[in-house]
């Protein structure tokens, strides 16, 4: 502040150094602050309601523990195919159910069904401590509850194995699934070999 007064003094004409008396009387600022101390308080109008009073803030409540968060992976996904994806750089096979290989009828219809159902959402997996191929079987849920195995066998475009979901999703299928993806049949019965990954 001094330089600044320093630069205006040259600037104006002043002397270096030279400030101005203080013309204000020496107990302005005491009696201003005396009279504010002594005013009555403020009324607020009759006709105004008295306000409303402050709830103090409550803590938000607790979330929801999940079930057994060990074998549970939360987190955007990468689709691979009909029937696996890609949660933090895990390999997760969908629980119960077979979709078509990328190479075969309807492969891609598949991928493209599961990339549309999980496309911005965090995806809950639930490990069964299964492995097939080099994949966790989990069974995963979209953020409102629906699981992914059973939307896609309700599209059409994966069928139930009950030798792995023991009938879970065979009421979901619908009636011509089973000759559609032929190929998914044929394998889970035995009579096409699996493919070589």
């Amino acid at each position: 502040m001094g330089l600044f007064r320093l630069l205006l003094g040259f600037a104006f004409g002043g002397k270096p150094g030279h400030q101005e008396p203080d013309r204000r009387r020496p107990d302005a600022d005491a009696s201003a602050d005396r009279a504010i101390l002594q005013s009555p308080p403020i009324r607020w109008h009759a006709s105004r309601p008295p306000a409303a009073p402050v709830e103090p803030a409550r803590a938000p409540a607790p979330r929801p523990a999940s079930p057994d968060p060990v074998h549970t992976i939360r987190g955007r996904c990468h689709v691979i195919d009909g029937d696996t994806i890609v949660i933090s750089g895990r390999h997760i096979r969908l629980a119960g159910i077979d979709a078509p290989e990328l190479n075969h009828p309807y492969g891609r219809n598949a991928k493209w069904a599961l990339v549309g159902l999980c496309k911005g959402r965090s995806i809950r997996a639930v490990l069964d401590g299964g492995d097939s191929y080099d994949r966790l079987v989990a069974t995963c849920h979209l953020p409102d509850g629906r699981d992914l195995s059973e939307a896609m066998v309700r599209l059409g475009l994966a069928l139930d194995w009950p030798r792995f979901s023991g009938g879970t999703y065979r009421r979901f299928e619908p009636a011509d699934s089973r000759r559609i993806l032929w190929r998914c049949d044929a394998r889970q019965k035995g009579r096409m070999p699996p493919p070589v990954r």
